[in-house]
C-alpha cells in the first residue's frame, strides 16, 4: 500500500515543466528588452536622415555614427559573456535597461556629431550586455518542448522594435530640423517601461546549480515553478581555470564556436547593411516611393520573424539555417544582376530577402544558446555576437561608401557573397540541436566528448 498522498503530484523534471505564469513573466521581461534593443538600433537610420544637415554629417560620418552602436555592441557582448557565466545573469539583466533608458534620453541633448558618436558607442555596449543575458536567462528558464517557440518570441520582439522604430521615425519626420532628436528620445520609452519587470526576477537555476548553489536553485524552482518540480541536475563542467574563451576554442567546442560565429556574422552583415540604409538603397536602384518601400521592407522583417516562430519547431534547426541563407542569397543575387526590374518585382525581392533573413534570425535566439553548455553558454553567445557585430559594423559603415564609389549593384553583390559563405559553413559543420535538454546538459556529454553524463536516479526528488 502506497504511503504517498493520493493528491500528491508526480515529480516533474526541470526541462519538462508545463508553461506557467512565471515563464510568461520571464518571456515578457526578455522580449521587452529585446524590443528596446531593436528599436534603439533601428531608429538611428531614420534619425540620421533628418540629422545630417544640422550635424553636417558627411558620408564618412554617416557610416561612423550608423555603425557606432554595432561596434559598441561588440565590446559589450564579448566582455559580458564570461562575466555572466562566472557571476550570474540576473544582475546585468535587472539593471541594463535602466542605464540604456538614461543614455537614450541624453541623445536628445547632443550638439555635435562627436557627442552622438560617443553616446551611440556606449548605448551599443549596453545593447551587447542585453543580447547575451536575455538569450541565456530565457533559454535556461524555458521548458524544452516549447523552447523554440518561446525563444523565437525574442526574434519577433527584435523585428517588432526595429520595424516600430522606422514607423515612429517616419511619423516624427517633419519640417522641423530637430525632429531627429525626438526620434532618438523615443528609444528611451520601451527601456524604462520594461525595467520594473526585470528587477523582480531571480537568477537562473541552471547557473546556480552549475556554480554549487543547489539550495538557492531548489528555492527558486520551488517558489517560482512549483513544489513538484525537481531542481536541475548539474551537467558536465569544463576546466574553468583555462578561461571560457580558451575552452570555446578547444578541440571539444571549436567547431560549434565556429558555426555560431559564422552563421550569425554572415546573417547580420546584409541584414543591417541593407536594413539601416534601405531607403537610400532603393533610391539608388531607382525604385520610386522610397519611404513606402522602407515600410514594406520593415513590415517584411516583422512578418518574417512571425513566420520563423511558426516554422522553428516544425523543421530541423540545420535545414532551417542552410535554407534561409540560400533563399536570401538568391533574392539579393537577382537584385544585383538585373538592372531594369519593375518596381513591384524589386519590392517583392527585397521583401523575400527580409522575410528569409528575419525568419532565420529566430535561430540566433534558439540555436545559438543550444550550441553550448550552461558553463559556456553566455560566453559562447557573447563571442558569436561580438564576431557578428564586427561584420555588421563594417558592413553598415561600408555600404553607403560602396554605393557612392562602385554602385549599388556591386554593393549588393558583396552581400550575396557573404550569404553564400555563411550557408556553406553551416552546410558543412552545423550540428542539429532540436529537442536538446539543458538541465544536466546530457547531450553535451555525448556530442561534445565530455564523457558520459552521470545517471542520476531521482524518482521522488
Amino acid at each position: 500500500m502506497s504511503l504517498e498522498s493520493p493528491s500528491a503530484s508526480p515529480p516533474i523534471q526541470y526541462d519538462d515543466v508545463p508553461l506557467g505564469r512565471f515563464h510568461l513573466r520571464v518571456a515578457l521581461a526578455s522580449t521587452g528588452g529585446v524590443f528596446s534593443d531593436g528599436f534603439g538600433l533601428g531608429i538611428i537610420g531614420t534619425a540620421l536622415g533628418a540629422a545630417h544637415v544640422e550635424l553636417q554629417l558627411s558620408p564618412l560620418w554617416l557610416g561612423l555614427v550608423g555603425g557606432a552602436s554595432l561596434a559598441g555592441l561588440f565590446a559589450g557582448a564579448l566582455l559580458t559573456g564570461p562575466v555572466a557565466d562566472q557571476y550570474g545573469r540576473r544582475r546585468i539583466f535587472a539593471f541594463n535597461m535602466a542605464a540604456l533608458g538614461v543614455l537614450s534620453v541624453l541623445q536628445f541633448f547632443v550638439a555635435t556629431s562627436a557627442e552622438l558618436l560617443g553616446l551611440r558607442l556606449v548605448i551599443g555596449f549596453l545593447l551587447g550586455t542585453d543580447y547575451v543575458v536575455s538569450k541565456a536567462l530565457l533559454t535556461e528558464f524555458t521548458p524544452r518542448r516549447l523552447r523554440g517557440a518561446v525563444m523565437s518570441l525574442l526574434s519577433v520582439a527584435w523585428a517588432g522594435g526595429f520595424a516600430a522604430a522606422f514607423a515612429v521615425g517616419v511619423a516624427l519626420s517633419s519640417g522641423d530640423p530637430e525632429s531627429w532628436r525626438w526620434m532618438l528620445l523615443a528609444s528611451a520609452v520601451p527601456c524604462l517601461l520594461i525595467w520594473p519587470v526585470r528587477v523582480t526576477l531571480p537568477e537562473s537555476p541552471l547557473w546556480l546549480v552549475d556554480h554549487g548553489h543547489e539550495a538557492r536553485a531548489a528555492e527558486v524552482v520551488r517558489t517560482r515553478l512549483g513544489e513538484c518540480v525537481l531542481p536541475p541536475l548539474r551537467g558536465p563542467v569544463g576546466d574553468r581555470h583555462r578561461g571560457r574563451w580558451r575552452q570555446l576554442f578547444s578541440p571539444t567546442w571549436r567547431r560549434r564556436t565556429l558555426v555560431g560565429c559564422a552563421f550569425f556574422t554572415c546573417q547580420v552583415i546584409p541584414y543591417f547593411a541593407v536594413g539601416t540604409f534601405v531607403t537610400q538603397v532603393m533610391a539608388a536602384l531607382n525604385a520610386h516611393g522610397g519611404h513606402a518601400g522602407g515600410l514594406l521592407y520593415n513590415a517584411s522583417l516583422l512578418g518574417g520573424a512571425v513566420f520563423g516562430l511558426v516554422l522553428v519547431d516544425r523543421v530541423s534547426r540545420r535545414n532551417f539555417l542552410v535554407g534561409s541563407f540560400a533563399v536570401a542569397a538568391a533574392a539579393m543575387l537577382v537584385l544585383s544582376v538585373f538592372p531594369r526590374l519593375p518596381a513591384g518585382i524589386m519590392f517583392g525581392l527585397f521583401s523575400l530577402f527580409a522575410i528569409a533573413l528575419s525568419a532565420a534570425s529566430n535561430l540566433v535566439y534558439v540555436y545559438l544558446p543550444e550550441l553550448f553548455s550552461t558553463d559556456l553558454r553566455a560566453s559562447g553567445i557573447g563571442l558569436a555576437i561580438a564576431a557578428s557585430r564586427i561584420g555588421s559594423a563594417i558592413g553598415t559603415f561600408l555600404l553607403p561608401v560602396l554605393v557612392d564609389d562602385v554602385g549599388v549593384r556591386a554593393a549588393l553583390g558583396v552581400c550575396v557573397g557573404v550569404l553564400v559563405i555563411g550557408g556553406g559553413i553551416c552546410y558543412l559543420w552545423a550540428p542539429e540541436t532540436r529537442q536538446r535538454r539543458l538541465a544536466g546538459d546530457v547531450e553535451d556529454a555525448a556530442v561534445a566528448g565530455l564523457g558520459a553524463a552521470p545517471k542520476a536516479s531521482r524518482a521522488t526528488g
